[in-house]
């Protein structure tokens, strides 16, 4: 699981790349809980805490890009 403080280090590229590798993560985390052989059924958990923290990222990074383009150049 990475910091937020990390996590802002890192360029798009590299959290998109990293949001769909939880993204499948979480899948077979899923799989495994409906198989009955989920050993740490908190691993859920930490997987969606891990998806939510990029994507708030991702939108943070979308909104200041739209304010940008939106101010008025002197």
């Amino acid at each position: 699981m990475s910091k937020p403080s990390e996590l802002r280090e890192q360029t798009e590229e590299q959290l998109d790349l990293l949001l769909r590798e939880t993204q499948t993560n979480l899948f077979r985390l899923r799989l495994q809980s409906e198989t009955e052989r989920l050993e740490a059924p908190s691993e859920i958990i930490k997987a969606k805490r891990e998806i939510a923290r990029i994507k708030t990222i991702l939108r943070l990074r979308e909104i200041d890009r739209e304010r940008a383009a939106a101010a008025p150049t002197p």
